[in-house]
Parts: structure tokens; C-alpha cells; sequence
């Protein structure tokens, strides 16, 4: 019962929030992946960065699973996009990125040490 709240809620979030948006403009988004100029050296480092937060966080939310070696990838992806945050300086993705270079180091060293 749980998963299907868990569903419904997102899908009627996201749902919401694409039609207000403007599907044309989410397919639009979307459709940036798939072009050749898209993936710059930045938006690459960006997909990995992502993807490898990903990879943290849906096994300890769903399965209650910490992959703590992954934070050495994510330490790594987060110094790059900060460091590589001079093609798109936002000050959201700089906090956010230092922030999680505070979690992966309190990470590794608890589980190092």
C-alpha cells in the first residue's frame, strides 16, 4: 500500500508540474540529451555527478542500503562541477555541491577510520 501512495504522489507531482510547465518544454529539455553539441566536457561531468548521487541515495532510501564506496565518486564528481562551475556559476549548484562534499567526506572517514 505504501509503494502505490509513494507513486501516485510522485507521479501526480511530476505530472502537475510538467503540464504547468508545458509538455512542448519538458519534451524540449528532454530532447537536449540527444544532441551531439549537448554533451560538453561540463554537462558530462554534470550526468556522471548525478547519476552517481543517484546511485547513493535511491538504495539507502529504498532499500535502506549505504553504498558508502560511491561517495569516493561523488566527492570526486562534486570538487569537479565546482571546479568546472565557471561555464554555469549558480550559486545553488555551488553550495549544493560543497554541501555534498561535507556528506561524502563524513562518509568515507566513518567508514575508513
Amino acid at each position: 500500500m505504501l509503494e502505490l501512495l509513494i507513486i501516485v504522489t510522485f507521479l501526480a507531482i511530476t505530472l502537475t508540474t510538467y503540464h504547468r510547465v508545458g509538455w512542448k518544454n519538458i519534451k524540449e529539455c528532454y530532447s537536449y540529451w540527444f544532441k551531439p553539441g549537448y554533451w560538453s566536457s561540463y554537462n558530462i561531468v554534470e550526468a556522471v555527478s548525478w547519476l552517481a548521487k543517484t546511485l547513493v541515495i535511491i538504495p539507502s532510501l529504498v532499500f535502506n542500503l549505504e553504498i558508502w564506496q560511491l561517495h569516493f565518486v561523488t566527492l570526486l564528481t562534486s570538487v569537479m562541477l565546482i571546479w568546472a562551475s565557471e561555464r554555469k556559476l549558480l550559486p545553488t549548484l555551488v553550495a549544493f555541491n560543497t554541501l555534498w562534499i561535507a556528506i561524502s567526506s563524513i562518509v568515507i572517514i566513518r567508514n575508513i577510520v
